[in-house]
């Protein structure tokens, strides 16, 4: 596994291929979404929400009443492209969940607030 310093330089990375046109590598992808949930998890920490980004990760985050057993009832969950757009601020929240590219349920999974994330 790449070494977190690397997972914050693939946020970059990615979006340096998106910006010539290019999908990125999806080692690079991979560690840039990883680095980027780490970053949410960081700033909005809690275990109200969980959020899914498959087949890279899953974290747990916001305040408010902990989540121990079976489907949680926050969840968000997306693909890891529209991840990485949205949590750069690429992608508008708002816009990403009415089009159906983030699928948001529960009353805590407006991550808006929290949006966009860089990882440190």
């Amino acid at each position: 596994m790449s070494s977190a310093h690397n997972k914050s330089e693939s946020v970059g990375v990615a979006l340096d291929a998106l910006d010539a046109g290019d999908e990125p590598d999806r080692s690079v992808l991979r560690d840039a979404v990883r680095a980027l949930l780490a970053e949410l998890a960081r700033t909005a920490p809690g275990r109200s929400v969980e959020v899914r980004i498959p087949p890279f990760g899953a974290i747990q985050c916001v305040a408010g009443p902990r989540h121990t057993r079976g489907t949680p009832p926050n969840v968000v969950e997306t693909d890891p492209m529209t991840w990485l757009l949205v949590a750069t601020g690429r992608l508008n929240w708002a816009d990403a969940v009415n089009s159906g590219r983030v699928r948001a349920s529960g009353i805590r999974t407006d991550l808006a607030p929290y949006l966009p994330v860089h990882p440190s």
